[in-house]
């Protein structure tokens, strides 16, 4: 029985295609902006943090409390559960210029802004 190897070449050039595909928006997140915040005492710190507008952004959250938030923007269309102690980072689109609130959505009284400039 004769076997053709024609068909391990095209899957290895659709895994190189998909492999790229996948790098390409890590790659570009990390051209655009990236901020730091963090939530201590149901209090995000700074409570307004600034990035650049039109380009993909990445905020990390670090969680001081004892206790899970979850970083949550309607403007944004993000929203990340952040365990005690933990790190979670959502990846925003490019925006245009202008003000973005976010909050903890376990805790609705803590609120922040972003500010893309």
């Amino acid at each position: 029985m004769r076997r053709s190897f024609v068909g391990c070449n095209t899957i290895g050039t659709i895994a190189a295609i998909g492999a790229v595909v996948f790098v390409a928006p890590v790659l570009s997140a990390q051209q655009g902006g990236a901020v730091a915040i963090s939530v201590k005492d149901h209090r995000f710190q700074p409570v307004e943090v600034h990035g650049p507008a039109n380009q993909p952004l990445e905020i990390t959250v670090k969680n001081l409390d004892s206790t899970p938030m979850e970083f949550e923007s309607v403007s944004l269309r993000v929203e990340k559960v952040v365990t005690p102690g933990a790190a979670g980072t959502v990846h925003v689109r490019p925006l245009a210029p202008g003000r973005y609130e976010f909050f903890d959505d376990f805790h609705q009284e803590t609120r922040g802004t972003l500010v893309l400039q």
